[in-house]
């Protein structure tokens, strides 16, 4: 509660994180078409660079699999190169294990893209 502490506080990377996470939330709740969660729709949000803050979770760079760890690592460039932000959560903070029951990458864009809802739909109707 003390105005300094929380001033302090303020430049903490776990600050940043928890603000990001409830921007997502916000986001997801009134502008759906603006917020996704989930590798495919991040990685197809990042193909049109669309994403405005990447979210993921240290723990995604600490994976077993090579070609995982790789295909995260080169998501994380590919939305630096684009000029969006990144937010590596860890997974040691509250904020971190809620983006891992999202999944452990979630984004939110600079425009809606509310064809991506769609290619899900299409996909399911696909193997039936």
């Amino acid at each position: 509660m003390d105005p300094a502490v929380t001033a302090k506080m303020a430049d903490t990377k776990a600050l940043g994180e928890v603000k990001a996470l409830e921007t997502f939330y916000t986001t997801l709740q009134t502008e759906p078409a603006k917020a996704f969660y989930g590798v495919k729709h991040v990685e197809a949000a990042n193909e049109s660079q669309a994403i405005e803050t990447l979210l993921i979770s240290d723990n995604l760079f600490r994976c077993q699999d090579v070609q995982e760890r790789k295909r995260y690592v080169s998501l994380v460039d590919s939305v630096r190169d684009s000029g969006g932000d990144v937010k590596v959560f860890s997974s040691m903070h509250v904020s971190g294990e809620q983006l891992m029951q999202l999944t452990g990458v979630a984004a939110i864009l600079r425009f809606p893209m509310p064809d991506l809802d769609d290619e899900d739909e299409r996909e399911g109707s696909d193997s039936d």
